[in-house]
């Protein structure tokens, strides 16, 4: 089975003209376009049952309450969760590493411990451990590279030596290295440590199951899978939530306040504080349905094939002249093309394709430790999902000759 030949129809951006030309876009990892079928159902909501959850009485606040816990259901399905007590509704993927490193880290971790991330990861994966371990002292160590952008692991032992929680990607937003989660899952939880996984660039391209990654927690966000923005998850084992102590304070996380204390709700209300993003996670609810229809291993085999096409075409028009960094195998990356083109910076190679209303980006993509093992500071990056074809990838490959000739004189 493959994608419906239609499929750019059910984007209602995806029609625009932009600069007179029809928009090409290839910028989904940083965030996906919607189909109407989301945007719809996130309209249904402030159009027919716009009311609070888990608190009023009457008819359409239970409406609202059922359609919310029925998006946490379908969601904690789609990635293999045993219940859907163990997703947790956040506003993206940072804020739901911020609650991992805040409750587990700093009820856990004090000197001489270590936390253990890769030289791959994206800032929202790091900053939150460096903010912690300035407070409490113990040690952040990373896991190199090979020259090829794969997870370099023979030191990986002594590495993992005093480690008590390791935290990396199964998908590198600018290498689109896939890497081997559960065989440093598995040599992990021998050590006894945890394992938290970034898995925002996997969810929206594979079939998702938790346990058979091996994690123990797991973060991604609703805005690069068909959603809305606003909305993140973080997954986590029943038993291991329930041991970690809330991060935010208010209303809805809370049983019971005194003026001596507070009592924490159940999870997962106890990390829900205040008033909830209600249309967004109805919208993720519908992405999911959408993603759910399309079939997960059809979109992971379509793009395979896209990027198999991408990078031939690239490389077969520009050879010496263009770089693509990362694994060189399409079956063992996702959809995601950082290339250096020429000497071009990418910030004028961006703007220029922007002109043939191609939407490409440029900059560090919130890596910067990995941007300076390439020796570089910015890349152009080409990402694409279930929308695009091989149109839009012959829209890239020729325009990129002009904006070189350009650059040149």
């Amino acid at each position: 089975m493959s994608l419906p030949r239609n499929i750019k129809e059910q984007f209602p951006l995806l029609s625009q003209v932009v600069n007179g030309h029809q928009i090409v876009y290839l910028d989904s990892a940083a965030s996906s376009q919607k189909p109407a079928a989301v945007i719809e159902a996130m309209n249904d909501y402030y159009r027919t049952i716009n009311a609070n959850v888990h608190r009023g009485a009457y008819e359409i606040a239970a409406q609202a309450t059922e359609a919310m816990e029925s998006s946490r259901e379908r969601i904690a399905k789609f990635i293999g969760a045993n219940s859907a007590n163990e997703v947790v509704f956040t506003k993206n993927a940072t804020e739901s590493f911020n609650l991992v490193a805040r409750s587990w880290g700093g009820q856990n971790l004090s000197h001489g411990d270590a936390v253990l991330i890769t030289d791959m990861e994206h800032h929202a994966n790091i900053v939150p451990w460096q903010i912690l371990s300035a407070e409490l002292g113990f040690e952040i160590r990373w896991i190199p590279l090979t020259p090829d952008g794969q997870l370099d692991l023979t030191s990986l032992d002594q590495l993992l030596d005093g480690v008590k929680m390791v935290s990396l990607t199964a998908m590198s937003n600018v290498l689109g290295t896939l890497n081997p989660v559960r065989e440093i899952a598995d040599r992990a939880h021998e050590i006894g440590a945890l394992v938290t996984v970034d898995a925002s660039q996997y969810v929206p391209h594979f079939p998702t199951d938790v346990e058979d990654l091996g994690a123990d927690l797991m973060c991604f966000t609703g805005h690069k899978m068909c959603g809305p923005t606003g909305i993140g998850v973080l997954w986590g084992h029943e038993e291991l939530l329930d041991s970690m102590p809330p991060f935010l304070g208010g209303g809805e996380m809370i049983v019971d306040v005194r003026k001596d204390g507070f009592t924490a709700n159940e999870i997962p209300h106890k990390f829900e504080a205040g008033t909830p993003p209600i249309a967004e996670i109805i919208g993720l609810g519908a992405a999911v349905e959408f993603l759910e229809s399309l079939g997960m291993a059809d979109i992971r085999q379509h793009e395979i094939q896209l990027t198999k096409y991408a990078m031939n075409a690239l490389n077969n028009r520009y050879g010496d002249e263009l770089t693509i960094h990362g694994p060189r195998d399409p079956d063992q990356r996702g959809g995601v093309l950082s290339i250096e083109y020429r000497d071009v910076h990418p910030h004028d190679l961006s703007q220029v394709l922007d002109q043939r209303g191609i939407c490409i980006r440029a900059g560090h993509h919130c890596a910067k430790p990995l941007m300076k093992l390439l020796g570089v500071g910015a890349t152009s990056r080409a990402s694409m999902y279930l929308y695009n074809d091989e149109s839009d990838i012959d829209a890239l490959v020729d325009a990129l000759e002009p904006a070189g000739e350009m650059f040149a004189l």
